[in-house]
């Protein structure tokens, strides 16, 4: 899953798909993805795995890294 949503990431966001993300690496705090990409992320997510994003969540709190944002689409499931 982490694979897949990193992929996404480096195509439809970054538009660098040999930028490698690592698992725990920050992506919003750290400026990476913006709050319009973490829209993209979360329907990506939720049309991907068949889960609901509350937009209350889009934040660094839920999911500022990739294992972070798994480990809430596996509570969803």
């Amino acid at each position: 899953m982490q694979t897949e949503i990193k992929e996404f990431i480096q195509r439809e966001i970054l538009k660098d798909s040999g930028r490698d993300i690592a698992s725990d690496e920050a992506l919003i705090s750290s400026g990476l993805i913006d709050s319009f990409s973490l829209v993209d992320i979360a329907l990506f997510v939720e049309e991907s795995y068949g889960v609901r994003i509350d937009d209350a969540e889009l934040s660094t709190e839920t999911f500022d890294t990739l294992a972070e944002l798994a480990a809430l689409v596996e509570q969803r499931r």
